[in-house]
């Protein structure tokens, strides 16, 4: 069954052969470079891998790699999950395709510790690499889960005084919390941009035995994403200025979708 286009319209099949042809490449790349690791003595290995200078195949995977995750991320984003809310504004194009970015990313950290675990206890030969890149990308799968959760409101909230207020009340009390959100944004940024800007230019790395740049880049992320996080969040206030008032109860937070797919589950074992 064709799936109905949330936003990319007649742009979704280039968009799903650019992810498959990219991902097939990035694949075969890598499995070249794994099968080498065998028949030269000057294989490149994970520590190559961030450092491409003089290694043009290096500099193809990864743009190629890049290239999979961006188109993949656009095409999934192109689909409603059954609980996310409907999308509300412009701006929440780009939190979605970051909130794929960052389901994907968990699945690349199960995969990096797999490999990990049966290098270590199979064949004895445990790496030098795998916590430091598994770190890397858990530091940008929580900071772009952020941004994921402000845009479906699923943030921590408070509604107990909340909702016992009148509409026009509720409307100051979201301009405020916007408010504080971008005074932090502010105080961020303003603190934290030379120190950020220093760490990047000079890509500052990890200290360890592969030393991947992780403070060179997970410093300047921080504050470029607390700043979509702050966007996303004026774009709620605005989405929702108009929206009629909402009650909320302990009822709100039961998956329904949830709780049939577990009862089909209970009733599949039972036959």
């Amino acid at each position: 069954m064709q799936q109905d286009s949330v936003w990319l319209g007649p742009l979704r099949k280039p968009v799903q052969m650019a992810m498959i042809g990219f991902s097939g490449l990035t694949i075969a790349l890598f499995i070249f470079l794994v099968f080498n690791q065998f028949i030269s003595s000057d294989a490149i290995g994970m520590h190559d891998m961030i450092r491409p200078q003089g290694k043009p195949i290096v500099t193809v995977t990864l743009f190629s790699l890049a290239l999979a995750l961006l188109f993949t991320a656009l095409f999934l984003s192109d689909d409603k999950g059954t609980i996310e809310v409907d999308r509300t504004g412009p701006f929440d194009i780009l939190s979605l395709v970051c909130a794929r970015l960052a389901m994907m990313s968990i699945a690349y950290i199960v995969i990096v510790m797999f490999y990990e675990v049966v290098s270590r206890y199979v064949f004895n030969q445990p790496t030098m690499w795998a916590n430091e890149l598994s770190l890397w990308i858990a530091s940008f799968l929580f900071l772009l889960a952020g941004l994921y959760a402000m845009q479906q409101r699923s943030h921590i909230r408070i509604y107990v005084i909340y909702d016992m207020m009148p509409r026009w009340m509720q409307k100051a009390a979201d301009c405020v919390s916007v408010f504080l959100i971008w005074v932090f944004t502010f105080c961020l940024v303003w603190g934290g941009y030379n120190d950020a800007m220093r760490r990047m230019l000079r890509m500052e790395t990890f200290g360890t035995a592969w030393d991947p740049p992780i403070p060179g880049t997970v410093k300047p992320a921080i504050l470029f994403i607390i700043v979509l996080v702050a966007i996303q969040a004026l774009s709620n206030l605005i989405a929702d200025w108009n929206k009629a008032p909402e009650h909320h109860n302990p009822a709100d937070e039961i998956d329904e979708h949830e709780i049939e797919a577990l009862r089909r589950t209970l009733e599949e074992d039972k036959k």
